[in-house]
């Protein structure tokens, strides 16, 4: 589980083996999928704690050494490698190497402890482990790997969604404390959700994130994002794309402007984008959509 140091995150003293399948990534996580033949690396960052997940259905075998300790196990699909930040890491594997290499920002990991969950991100420590397998972040592994393979991204703000909560469980599951999550009651008040739509709507085709929304009213995008649920039912990620739906339906309708500059228009990264949105929330294509209203 080798990442070769070749990305903006990672530090530059030691020259990549193979490049990364695919990569994705905000300021606050990043994601490669990696592929290697079998062989041996060494890897640190400074910045970044960093996940490697195996995805290989068949098990592979794996010597690693990290934190003064030396692990050899058979790693199985789901099980995963974490190595936090300023860690030296030696990994030597014995067959093809397929696996999700995921790195939270350490700034933002210390915010979320500050702002969820209430610790004291000078005390702070993600704990190095080899070989361990949690549902809760295997289920956010998928999502984050869907993210990845897919030809159209759904954008930051569905990315930072996924690192809010990886990090929280990051902290619960692998953290110098335990730590339970905060009882919210209520959402957001009348005049905080008009303040976020209304600036939802003022910026609709450019990359909304996380933060930006939970910016508008001063909040921890953890705190912003489930209280948000809680008022309209739904993720903001979830509002934004209907929201982008009913735009182009309004563009489609009124207009004979190329599709291409509607998803732009809209905040979609290409025409296929738009395509697949819509279709995902009306059941027909623009183009359907288009000659119906016609």
């Amino acid at each position: 589980m080798f990442l070769p140091q070749s990305q903006p995150a990672a530090d530059p003293e030691i020259s990549p083996l193979i490049e990364p399948n695919r990569s994705l990534g905000t300021d606050v996580i990043h994601l490669e999928h990696l592929c290697f033949p079998p062989g041996e690396g060494e890897y640190q960052q400074q910045e970044w704690h960093s996940l490697f997940i195996h995805l290989n259905s068949r098990p592979l075998q794996y010597l690693q050494q990290q934190d003064g300790k030396t692990h050899t196990g058979l790693y199985r699909p789901g099980e995963m490698l974490i190595t936090p930040a300023q860690t030296p890491l030696f990994v030597r594997w014995a067959g093809q190497e397929d696996c999700l290499h995921i790195q939270i920002s350490v700034a933002f990991l210390q915010r979320v402890a500050e702002e969820t969950l209430n610790q004291n991100s000078d005390r702070l420590y993600i704990v190095p482990t080899f070989q361990s397998q949690n549902r809760q972040i295997e289920a956010i592994v998928t999502l984050l790997l869907g993210e990845l393979q897919q030809r159209e991204a759904n954008g930051p703000l569905y990315l930072d969604s996924l690192a809010n909560v990886l990090a929280v469980q990051l902290l619960r599951h692998y953290g110098t404390t335990h730590a339970a999550l905060p009882h919210l009651r209520g959402g957001l008040s009348a005049y905080q959700l008009n303040q976020v739509l209304d600036y939802i709507d003022a910026t609709l085709d450019t990359g909304i994130k996380l933060a930006d929304l939970a910016g508008v009213l001063g909040m921890s995008p953890f705190h912003f994002s489930r209280m948000f649920k809680q008022s309209l039912g739904i993720s903001p990620h979830q509002y934004l794309i209907q929201q982008r739906v009913e735009r182009a339906k309004h563009l489609l309708q009124d207009s004979d402007r190329p599709l291409i500059e509607i998803a732009l228009a809209c905040g979609f990264n290409s025409h296929s984008h738009l395509s697949k949105q819509f279709r995902q929330v009306t059941g027909i294509t623009p183009k359907l959509f288009r000659a119906s209203r016609r």
